[in-house]
C-alpha cells in the first residue's frame, strides 16, 4: 500500500529521476514534473497529498507555484529544496505557509521525514479521492474520513429514495451538512431545503413555525402564516434536535406524516403537502422512548432509514483540513494575512478532546484568528483558546511503554508486591519479570503490606 503521493517539481532531469527513485523506494507514489506551469496542470489529475518543488525555475519559481496551490488547496503541504537558500528566504516562505524549506545537496533521510511530517500535519494520505463527476451535491462537506467518506455514499444511495432519514449524531458535528447533501443528491435538489431547530423555539410558536396559522387564531396573528411544511413543498424539511419535540406536538407531526397534510392554526381545511422530512438529533431515543418523553410511533415513521454521525474526536484526519479552511475563510472575510497554524498548533488541535465538535473548532480558529498578530498561529493561542489539556496522541513506543507500565504496577497490587505470584498471572519467568520492572524502575517492595513477606522460593 502506497505511504501518500507525491508530486515532484524540479527543471534539473537528473535531480528529478533521483527523487522519483528516493520517493519510490520510500513506498510513495510518485508524479514528476520539470516546471511549476506543468505542476499546476497535474495536480488536479495526481491529487497529491505533499509537493516538492525546487526553489528557482525557468518561468515561475518554486514560491508563486506555492501560493498558487495555496489558493487553489491550503491543505496541500509544499516542500522547498534549493541550492540558493538564504535564512531571509526560509523565514519569508514559513511565514506565507510553505511546510519546509531544504537545502542541496538534501540528506535523502531527512526529505522522508519531512514529507511524514507533512502528511501528519496535514491529516495523512486521502486514500479515497472524491471522483465523482458532479461533486456538487457534498461540495460544503471537508473530510478525507474513511467514516464519513462511508456515510456519504450512503447518504447518496439513501438520497435517490424518496424515504424519511434519521441522523444521529453530537451536537455540533455537521448533521444539517449531511441533510443538506442528501437534499442535492436527491430529485427535490431544485425544490427548497428548510431547516428548523427544534429546541430553539418556544413550545407556543413551534407549532405555528411548523404547520402555519391564519390571521386571527391567537393573539398576534395580525396575517396568515403558512408554516415550514407548506414552505419546503416539493423539497426537503430538515426538524433538527426532533428529540426535543414535546409530546403533543409529536402527536400532530405524526398525523402529517401518515397523512401528508397540515391543517394551520386556526384553519377548517387540511392542506396537502409533499415533502421529504429528514430528522436529526444528538438525544438517544431508545432511552427517551423507553421513558415515555418520545413517541415510538412516530421512531419509526421517521427512522425509515439512519446514519450515524461521528464525532470529530473520532475523525483526528479531518481536523487539519477543517481548520485551515476555516482560517482561509476568516483570512478572506476579514482581509487579515493568515496563512496556517505553526505544527505545534496543529499538534495541539489533532491532539484536543474537541467535546463542541466542528462549532467547537470553528470557535477556536475564530479565537486565535481575530487575536494572532502573524501569519502563522502559535501554539499558545491555540492552547489558550482551547481552554483544556490537549488528549496527546502517543507514539506506538510511548502508548506500549506506558501499558506495560500500569500493567505491572496493577499485577504487584493484585497480589501485595510478590513477585513470584504477579510472574504467574503474567504467564512469564520470575527473570524476566523482574527484568520488566527494572525496566520501569518498579520496586515491588512499594506494594507489599507492612505485615506480609513474599517467599522467593515458592
Amino acid at each position: 500500500m502506497t505511504r501518500g503521493r507525491t508530486l515532484l517539481v524540479d527543471d534539473d532531469p537528473d535531480l528529478l529521476r533521483l527523487m522519483s527513485i528516493r520517493m519510490k523506494a520510500a513506498g510513495f507514489e510518485v508524479s514528476a514534473v520539470e516546471s511549476a506551469e506543468k505542476a499546476l496542470a497535474k495536480l488536479q489529475v495526481v491529487r497529491p497529498d505533499v509537493v516538492i518543488t525546487d526553489l528557482r525555475m525557468d518561468g515561475m519559481d518554486g514560491l508563486q507555484l506555492f501560493r498558487t496551490i495555496h489558493d487553489i488547496n491550503p491543505t496541500i503541504p509544499v516542500i522547498i529544496l534549493t541550492a540558493h537558500g538564504t535564512i531571509p528566504e526560509a523565514v519569508e516562505a514559513t511565514k506565507k505557509g510553505v511546510f519546509s524549506f531544504l537545502s542541496k545537496p538534501f540528506d535523502g533521510k531527512e526529505l522522508i521525514e519531512h514529507v511524514d511530517k507533512a502528511l501528519q500535519m496535514s491529516g495523512g494520505f486521502e486514500q479515497s479521492p472524491q471522483t465523482e463527476e458532479n461533486a456538487d451535491w457534498r461540495a460544503g462537506i471537508i473530510t478525507r474520513s474513511p467514516a464519513v467518506e462511508d456515510l456519504l455514499q450512503q447518504a447518496r444511495m439513501i438520497a435517490q429514495q424518496d424515504i424519511s432519514v434519521f441522523i444521529h449524531g453530537p451536537s455540533g458535528s455537521g448533521k444539517e451538512l449531511i441533510a443538506n447533501a442528501i437534499h442535492k443528491a436527491s430529485p427535490r435538489r431544485d425544490k427548497p431545503f428548510v431547516a428548523i431547530n427544534c429546541s430553539a423555539i418556544p413550545e407556543a410558536l413551534l407549532e405555528s413555525e411548523l404547520f402555519g396559522h391564519r390571521k386571527g387564531s391567537f393573539t398576534g396573528a395580525i396575517k396568515d402564516h403558512k408554516g415550514l411544511f407548506l414552505s419546503a413543498s416539493g423539497g426537503t424539511l430538515l426538524l433538527d434536535e426532533i428529540g426535543d419535540m414535546p409530546l403533543p406536538l409529536q402527536a400532530k407531526l405524526l398525523r402529517v406524516l401518515q397523512e401528508s397534510t397540515v391543517r394551520p392554526i386556526g384553519g377548517n381545511e387540511d392542506i396537502d403537502v409533499d415533502v421529504r422530512v429528514i430528522s436529526a438529533t444528538h438525544k438517544d431515543l431508545d432511552k427517551a422512548m423507553a421513558d415515555g418523553s418520545f413517541r415510538e410511533d412516530l421512531y419509526y415513521r421517521l427512522n425509515v432509514v439512519s446514519l450515524e454521525l461521528p464525532p470529530l474526536n473520532k475523525r483526528r484526519e479531518d481536523i487539519p483540513l477543517l481548520a485551515q479552511h476555516f482560517l482561509k475563510t476568516i483570512a478572506q472575510k476579514t482581509k487579515k494575512e493568515l496563512s496556517a497554524f505553526s505544527d505545534e498548533a496543529m499538534e495541539l488541535l489533532v491532539g484536543a478532546t474537541w467535546p463542541g465538535n466542528i462549532r467547537q473548532l470553528l470557535n477556536v480558529v475564530e479565537q486565535v484568528a481575530v487575536l494572532t498578530t502573524t501569519p502563522i498561529i502559535p501554539e499558545t493561542l491555540v492552547q489558550r483558546a482551547l481552554k483544556n489539556p490537549s488528549q496527546k496522541i502517543l507514539s506506538y513506543a510511548e502508548a506500549k511503554s506506558r501499558f506495560e507500565r500500569q500493567y505491572l504496577c496493577q499485577l504487584l497490587q493484585i497480589t501485595s508486591g510478590k513477585v513470584s505470584q504477579a510472574a504467574r498471572l503474567a504467564k512469564r519467568n520470575r527473570t524476566e519479570f523482574y527484568r520488566l520492572l527494572s525496566r520501569h524502575n518498579i520496586d515491588p517492595a512499594f506494594f507489599k503490606n507492612t505485615d506480609s513477606t513474599e517467599s522467593e522460593s515458592s
